[in-house]
C-alpha cells in the first residue's frame, strides 16, 4: 500500500503537486505519442510552469487582502508584480514589502501541530516576501487597490528569476483547472457539463520574518483545503513537516471532489525479469463521478516510464510528475500521472483506460532475495481504495512469485510463445475473490513451508539469505512497517538461513489465523502468503505480507542485533501483527489519513491479545516498551509530543521522524488496552447472573465492527459510536454514553499523565467503611478526563476492584465505601491507563 489518500488531492498529493518542482527540481513530462506534432495540454503544461512576471504589470500594493476560509493574508505595504498572461489568465503574482498572514487552528491536535514547529498555537506571522500562484480572479480582486509602478525595472530585476524558476512548482495543479479550456472543451454530443462547483486554489510562498520560508495552500478540490508546510532538514533526511491541515467550516468544496472518478477493477499483464525490470499493461475500468473535469491523477512510481495511455482505445496525453528528490514524499514514491482528455468528462461515464508502462523498479538484496520497490505504486492508482483485480505475470523458470488474489493456476511454462519458451519463462495469474484496497506480487527463490488454520492454507516463503540491508529503491507503506522498536539495519548480512525457520513462521501465522478468526470472524481471503522481504520493514496485504528477515531470527540471534528485550519480542510479533492487517487496514479500511492509526493500533493490539494468553510477561513488557518510547527524550522533546494519532503519517516530520511509529502503534495500542480494560474491569465487577462477561465485551464490538465494514473504510468517530452503543452505563461521563472525552482528552490528545492519590481518609458511618481522597493529575490539560480505577487494597487478599472515577482536571475528589479491613486504596494497580509509572 502506498502513502494513500481517500481523495484525490488531500495533503499527500497537495503536498506532490505543489510542492513538486519548488526546490528547483524542474518538472519533466512524458507526453503520448498523438497524431500530429502538437501536444496542447503539455504545452499548458509547459506555459504554467514557466511563466514569468509581465513587465508592465508591476504595481505599488497598499492594505490589500487576499482572504480564504481558515487563512487571512494582507499585503500591508509593498510592490507586487503580476505574471504573464495564460490562456488569457492571470495565474501568478510576486509581493516584495510588508506583509501578514494569521490562520486560526481548529481543534487541540491541530493546535499542538502548530506549537510543535511555531513555537504558537496561532499563526500570525509578518512576511517580507511572498510568492503566489492562483486559478481564480485574485488579480482582478486586487486591481482596484493598484497603482502602478513607473519605474519597474529594479523590481523585475531583482525577482523576476526567481519568479520564474518557482513557477514549475503549480503547473500540475493549474493545469487540473485550465485543461478544461483546451479546445475541444465539451464531451461528445455537444453538451456543456454542470460545474462541479467552486475550483479555488491559492498558494503562497512567504518568507516569514521569524519563521523563514513557508508555504500556505488553499485547495476547494482537497479534502482539507487549508494546509500550512515547511521544508526543513535534519541529519537523515528532508522533510515538507505540515504545520496545519484541516477543513475550515465555512470552505466551499468542489461538489464530488471527494470521490470524482474511481476504478471498479484492474486487468494487468505483467513480465517480471530479475533482478531489476518490469514491464507492464494495465487494463482498468475508470467511472467517472464528478462533471466538467478533464484531467485524472493517477500514482505511480517515477522509476517506471509510461510508453502509451488509451481510453476506449484512443491514444490520451499524459504528464509523469516525479516526486521532489530528497524529500520524505520522494522516499515514498508517490509520484503522479495527469492523463488529459480530449473533452470534459460527464458523470457516470465508464471509461476502459489502458496503461502501457515498463522501468527498473525491482533489485537483488541478496542471492534469490528481490526487493520490489514499486510495492504500491507499480500500476496506476488512486491510493487504497477498493477494486477487482486479475494479475498475470510472466518470469524466467527457477522463481516463484505470489501476488494479492486466489491463484488461478498452478505456475507452469508459458505455451504457444516460442520466444518465451526460449527464454524459460513461468506464468501465473492471480484473481480477487473480493474487492481489495491494493495488488502487489513478490519474486524470490524461496524455499516453501506450510502450515493450517482450519481451512485456511497459510504458506511461508524464504530463502537461503537474510538480506536486512534496506532496499536501494524503497516505497514504504505507511501503516504496514515494523513499530519504533525495531532495530538499525545492520550493514551486513546475517549468517542465519530464513530457510531453516520458514516452518516456525509459517506456523506462527497460522496460529494467529486461528486466533483472530475467533475473535473477528472468519479469514477474509482464500490463503495467506508470508514471504521474506530484505530490510527491516513488513507491510501486510490482502492474502500476502512482505516480512521482514528479522521475523525469521530466534530470540538469541535477535539479541545478537542488539535489540532490547520488547524489541526482540515484537520482532517476533511480526507475523501476528501483519495476519491481523488482514482484517484491520485490508478487510476494514480506513476512512483517511487521520483514521489510519486504527489500523496500526488494532494490529498491533490484536497481536498482543494473542501473545498475553501465551506469555502475559510478554505482553506487559511490550506495553511498558511501548509507554516508554512515549516518554523517551531527545533535544529536549518527548516522543509523545509529535503529535496526535489522528495526524497520521504528518507525525513524520523533521523532529520526530520516526513519530508515526511510536504514536500509531504504540499510543494506538494503548487507547485500545484503555477501552478493552475498562470494559473487562467493568464486567468482572458485575454480580453473577447479570449477563456479563469480562473477557468478550471488547472482541464482540470489533467483530461487529468487522462485519459492518466489511469491506468499507473506517473513521474514527464511527469507531467510537460502536463502542458507545455498547459502553456500561456506570462507565458513562457525566450521565452521558458519549465517548466525546475520550476523543478530545486522549485520541485528539498527547497527554501521557501523571496521577497520584491525596489525603486518602477511611470514615466509619452506620457500620460502614468509607474511603475519601483525592486524584491529583499532572503533566495533562486541565481538561483531560481520565477514568482511574480504585482498588481496596487488603492485606493477604487480591485488590478488589471499587470502580472508576473520571479524574478531571489537576484535582478531583473521590468517595467509595469499601468492605472491612481494607488497608489503603490502589491506584490502577494493574497499570490499565496510559500514564507515568
Amino acid at each position: 500500500m502506498t502513502v494513500v489518500t481517500r481523495n484525490p488531492v488531500s495533503f499527500v498529493l497537495t503536498a506532490l503537486l505543489f510542492l513538486t518542482g519548488a526546490s528547483g527540481v524542474p518538472a519533466q513530462t512524458l507526453a503520448a505519442s498523438l497524431p500530429g506534432d502538437r501536444h496542447p495540454a503539455e504545452e499548458l503544461f509547459l506555459r504554467l510552469g514557466e511563466v514569468g512576471l509581465h513587465p508592465e504589470r508591476v504595481y505599488h500594493v497598499r492594505d490589500a487582502h487576499i482572504d480564504r476560509p481558515g487563512l487571512y493574508l494582507t499585503l500591508e505595504d509593498g510592490t507586487v508584480g503580476f505574471t504573464e498572461d495564460v490562456e488569457g489568465r492571470v495565474t501568478g503574482a510576486l509581493f516584495s514589502g510588508e506583509g501578514e498572514i494569521l490562520v486560526l487552528p481548529p481543534d487541540r491536535a491541530e493546535r499542538s501541530s502548530l506549537a510543535l514547529f511555531t513555537g504558537s498555537a496561532i499563526l500570525e506571522e509578518k512576511f517580507t516576501f511572498g510568492y503566489f500562484r492562483f486559478n481564480d480572479g485574485t488579480f482582478h480582486d486586487l486591481e482596484p487597490l493598484l497603482k502602478k509602478e513607473e519605474d519597474a525595472t529594479a523590481f523585475l530585476s531583482k525577482w523576476g528569476t526567481t519568479a520564474h524558476e518557482l513557477a514549475a512548482g503549480d503547473a500540475l495543479r493549474l493545469l487540473i483547472t485550465y485543461s478544461t479550456l483546451l479546445p475541444p472543451a465539451a464531451p461528445s454530443g455537444g453538451e456543456v457539463p454542470q460545474s462541479r462547483g467552486v475550483d479555488r486554489m491559492l498558494h503562497a510562498r512567504l518568507g516569514g520574518a521569524k519563521l523563514g520560508a513557508f508555504d500556505v495552500i488553499y485547495d476547494s478540490a482537497a479534502a482539507e483545503p487549508v494546509q500550512i508546510l515547511q521544508s526543513a532538514h535534519n541529519q537523515e533526511t528532508s522533510y515538507y513537516d505540515i504545520w496545519m491541515s484541516f477543513a475550515p467550516k465555512q470552505s466551499h468544496k468542489v461538489e464530488e471532489a471527494k470521490d470524482s472518478f474511481a476504478v471498479s477493477s484492474y486487468r494487468i499483464q505483467a513480465r517480471v525479469t530479475p533482478p531489476s525490470s518490469l514491464e507492464a499493461e494495465a487494463n482498468c475500468v475508470v467511472e467517472v463521478r464528478g462533471e466538467g473535469q478533464r484531467t485524472l491523477l493517477f500514482e505511480l512510481s517515477r522509476y517506471l516510464k509510461v510508453r502509451r495511455v488509451e481510453a476506449d482505445g484512443v491514444p490520451l496525453e499524459f504528464i509523469h510528475n516525479p516526486a521532489v528528490d530528497g524529500s520524505q514524499l520522494a522516499r515514498q514514491g508517490n509520484d503522479l500521472v495527469a492523463v488529459v482528455f480530449p473533452r470534459t468528462l460527464k458523470s457516470g461515464q465508464r471509461i476502459a483506460m489502458k496503461f502501457a508502462y515498463d522501468g527498473d523498479v525491482l533489485s537483488e538484496e541478496a542471492n534469490g532475495l528481490l526487493s520490489v520497490g514499486a510495492r504500491g505504486t507499480w500500476y496506476p492508482n488512486r491510493g487504497l481504495r477498493m477494486a477487482d483485480f486479475d494479475l498475470s505475470f510472466s518470469y524466467p523458470s527457477g522463481w516463484t512469485l505470489l501476488a494479492t488474489g486466489k491463484r488461478s493456476n498452478s505456475d507452469e511454462a508459458l505455451s504457444g510463445d516460442a520466444t518465451a519458451s526460449v527464454r524459460g519463462e513461468m506464468h501465473s495469474r492471480w484473481i480477487s475473490t473480493r474487492p481489495i484496497p491494493v495488488a502487489g506480487f513478490n519474486l524470490g527463490r524461496y524455499v516453501k513451508a506450510v502450515a493450517k488454520a482450519g481451512n485456511v492454507t497459510v504458506e511461508a516463503y524464504a530463502t537461503q539469505e537474510l538480506g536486512l540491508a534496506a532496499p536501494k529503491k524503497t516505497a514504504a507503506v505507511p501503516g504496514k512497517d515494523l513499530p519504533t522498536s525495531s532495530p538499525p539495519i545492520p550493514q551486513f548480512f546475517s549468517p542465519s538461513s530464513p530457510a531453516k525457520t520458514v516452518q516456525a513462521v509459517a506456523n506462527r501465522a497460522a496460529d494467529a489465523v486461528s486466533f483472530f478468526a475467533d475473535r473477528f470472524g472468519e479469514f477474509p481471503y482464500s490463503s495467506l502468503a508470508l514471504t521474506q522481504a530484505p530490510g527491516p520493514l513488513s507491510q501486510g496485504w490482502p492474502g500476502l505480507v512482505f516480512l521482514s528477515g528479522y521475523a525469521f531470527l530466534s530470540g538469541d540471534e535477535l539479541a545478537a542485533h542488539q535489540l532490547s528485550p520488547a524489541g526482540t519480542v515484537l520482532a517476533q510479533l511480526t507475523p501476528a501483527h501483519e495476519t491481523a492487517h488482514q482484517w484491520w487496514g485490508d478487510l476494514v479500511m480506513y476512512e483517511s489519513y487521520r483514521d489510519q492509526w486504527i489500523s496500526e493500533g488494532l494490529a498491533s493490539y490484536s497481536a498482543l491479545l494473542e501473545l498475553e494468553e501465551k506469555d502475559p510477561a510478554a505482553f506487559r513488557l511490550v506495553l511498558d516498551g511501548y509507554r516508554d518510547d512515549l516518554l523517551q527524550e531527545k533535544d529536549g522533546r518527548r516522543m509523545r509530543d509529535a503529535g496526535a494519532v489522528t495526524l497520521g503519517q504528518r507525525l513524520n516530520s523533521s523532529h520526530f521522524p520516526h513519530g508515526y511509529e511510536v504514536i500509531a502503534y504504540g499510543r494506538g495500542a494503548w487507547l485500545f488496552h484503555m477501552l478493552r480494560q475498562m470494559l473487562r474491569e467493568q464486567a468482572a465487577a458485575e454480580p453473577p447472573g447479570s449477563g456479563a462477561k469480562s473477557e468478550e465485551t471488547f472482541t464482540q464490538i470489533l467483530r461487529g465492527v468487522q462485519e459492518k465494514y466489511a469491506g468499507k473504510s473506517l473513521s474514527t468517530r464511527e469507531l467510537l459510536q460502536e463502542f458507545e452503543t455498547r459502553w456500561p452505563k456506570s462507565l458513562w461521563f457525566e450521565g452521558k454514553p458519549s465517548l466525546d472525552w475520550f476523543w478530545d482528552g486522549w485520541i485528539q490528545g498527547t497527554s501521557v499523565p501523571t496521577l497520584e492519590l491525596k489525603g486518602v481518609k477511611f470514615l466509619h458511618q452506620k457500620q460502614e467503611l468509607w474511603a475519601v481522597g483525592t486524584i491529583v493529575q499532572g503533566d495533562a490539560p486541565e481538561d483531560l478526563v481520565t477514568p482511574v480505577p480504585l482498588y481496596a487494597d487488603m492485606k493477604g487478599k487480591p485488590p478488589l476492584f471499587l470502580g472508576r472515577m473520571f479524574a478531571d482536571g489537576r484535582e478531583t475528589v473521590f468517595r467509595f465505601r469499601v468492605p472491612a479491613g481494607t488497608k489503603a486504596i490502589a491506584l490502577d494497580p494493574h497499570e490499565t491507563l496510559l500514564r507515568h509509572r
